[in-house]
Formats: structure tokens, sequence, C-alpha cells
């Protein structure tokens, strides 16, 4: 498989052919919620009493919601919006996962905004080798020395689909990554985009291997460009 530094975003590996997914993740469930009806009698109306009972309520379920998201950062729970930043929007994450599966959506995430951020800026990249096995990270290095100056704008918006951690060891991570909103520059403050290297949508399968106590990014294959939707 080869790299496409100077003109695929992110270093992301291209597939000869579909990568094969080695595990099935657990069924997603679905979430709903259920209200009801408390008709109002009429001849006994009372605005105040209403008014009163309303802020009650409005309290309660204020003080129930912040009770259910502190428990929730307690027990380790994570949501598309809170792995989110300014300009890496997670618009998706599967529903259910076990603390196995969080624990490597999260380091993924880490990895995957940390070496964003190297593209965005084209700066940083000793960020990357902690999280990152020693092959890979040569490749992101050479993909780094032929950056040179310049900047990438815009935001990546990123769907976790899929989870697959089979054991303490070894973990993929499914995606698809909206890149249609960057645009490329080079240190004159020239556009240099090129709509069909950079601006695409890309189905990535990543490998994660645990080592040296944590999770690593050890492979990548794109799947597919421009058929997903994040």
């Amino acid at each position: 498989m080869t790299r496409f530094p100077t003109t695929s975003p992110r270093w992301r590996r291209a597939a000869a052919g579909a990568a094969a997914l080695l595990l099935a993740c657990a069924p997603l469930a679905a979430c709903s919620s259920d209200s009801d009806d408390n008709p109002l009698g009429i001849g006994t109306f009372d605005p105040e009493a209403m008014a009163s009972a309303e802020a009650s309520e409005s309290a309660a379920a204020a003080a129930a919601s912040a009770s259910a998201a502190a428990s929730a950062e307690a027990a380790g729970v994570v949501t598309a919006e809170s792995l989110s930043t300014d300009r890496y929007i997670v618009t998706a994450i599967p529903e259910d996962l076990d603390e196995l599966q969080t624990e490597v959506l999260k380091a993924f995430i880490n990895y995957d905004q940390v070496t964003w951020n190297i593209w965005f800026t084209h700066t940083g990249a000793e960020n990357a080798e902690p999280l990152m096995t020693a092959e890979e990270y040569q490749v992101l290095k050479e993909g780094y020395e032929q950056l040179g100056d310049g900047r990438t704008d815009g935001v990546v918006r990123v769907s976790v689909n899929q989870v697959f951690a089979f054991d303490m060891r070894k973990a993929q991570v499914l995606i698809c990554g909206d890149h249609s909103d960057l645009v490329d520059y080079d240190a004159d403050g020239n556009d240099i985009s090129d709509p069909e290297t950079l601006q695409g949508r890309y189905e990535v399968l990543i490998t994660m291997i645990y080592e040296d106590g944590t999770w690593k990014e050890s492979d990548e294959t794109t799947l597919s460009t421009n058929e997903c939707v994040a």
C-alpha cells in the first residue's frame, strides 16, 4: 500500500480492494422517551399554581440532567459532542459501547485530532509519535517533510460508524471522514486545493494496537471515496 503525503490529506493509505472487517460490532440500541398526557381541568385552572409547578419541574429536570451528565462523565461515557473541537466535528458515534470500545474510541479520536492538527498547521509532527507505531510514525514524518510551508483551513467532519475490539491488544475503528470543507494554502496564501484529492469523503478502516501501555494507530485503509456520509 502507498501513502500519498503530498496530495491526500492525513497521508491515508489507499487500498487495492475493500478490506475485510474482522469482527462485527454489537447491535446498536435505539433510544426513546415517553411522555404522559396531563390535561388540565378548566374549572380548577390556577395560573400561579401552574407556573410554580412548571418551575419546579424545570428545576428538577435540570438537576436530573446535570446529575446524569456528571454520572456519565464519571463512568467514562463519551458523546459525539464531547469528542469534538472547533475544527474537528464528530457527527456520530456508535451507541452502547463497552469500556474497552470506549477506550479505543477515545484513543483513536485523540490520535486523529493530533494528526489533523499537524495537517492544519504544518507543524508539530513530533506530537504524533506517542500515538502511532514506529513504522507509521516514520511514514508520517516522510510525508510531513514534503508538506513545506502553508496551512489547511476548514472543518473536518467524522462519523464513527463502528468500533471493533478484538481483545486487549488489537482493535479497529471504521469511520467516514468528510473533508469537503477544507481549503489548502501554500506559503504565499494561494489556494492550492485539489478537489479530487483533498475535498472528498473517505470511508477508512483504522487499526489500533495496544503497545507501551496505550492504544496506537498501526494501519489505515481507505475503503471507498465519496460514497459514505458524515
